[in-house]
């Protein structure tokens, strides 16, 4: 039996003494005007010859165009996701612009529909920080055990004595 495995990656930073979280919005033309429960952490599918980890790593750039320069890796578990998935995901404290263009892997579909051609599409169209509040509208149902755990984790480190 082969076990569908799904990594990725959730940059977190503090802002004016929040809490942010960076979400990715799919793109394509399904995902065009959607918006609330449609942004994710950036995932996805791990290969056979890759650790978990380095899925998390390549997913996190393939879909947002970001080499991550991580120190401390907060590790937020895994979860069943849709159609069985588990998912695992890592946390870590960084920074980007979103203001500029995602550089985001292509694919390829139909489009329109049974209409024989094919268009070609980002993975992501858009990142952006949102608090936790925010978030929690914004954020798939399945995901949002991550941002979560990474409150609780972090309540926990800060609460530790120097």
């Amino acid at each position: 039996m082969k076990i569908n495995l799904s990594a990725g990656l959730l940059m977190y930073r503090f802002s004016n003494g929040l809490l942010e979280v960076l979400l990715a919005h799919p793109g394509g033309p399904l995902y065009v005007d959607k918006d609330d429960r449609y942004w994710g952490i950036p995932k996805g599918h791990v290969e056979a010859q890759e650790s978990i980890i380095e899925g998390a790593y390549r997913e996190f750039r393939e879909e947002t165009g970001i080499i991550p320069c991580i120190n401390d890796m907060l590790y937020l578990g895994c979860t069943t996701g849709y159609y069985g998935r588990i998912i695992h995901i890592w946390a870590f404290e960084g920074n980007c612009d979103t203001t500029l263009p995602v550089e985001s892997n292509m694919f390829t579909m139909e489009w329109p529909p049974k209409s024989g051609r094919e268009g070609v599409f980002p993975e992501v169209d858009k990142i952006s920080f949102f608090t936790i509040a925010e978030s929690e509208k914004k954020i798939e149902r399945n995901q949002q055990i991550f941002i979560a755990r990474l409150c609780d984790t972090l309540a926990k480190v800060q609460s530790q004595p120097a």
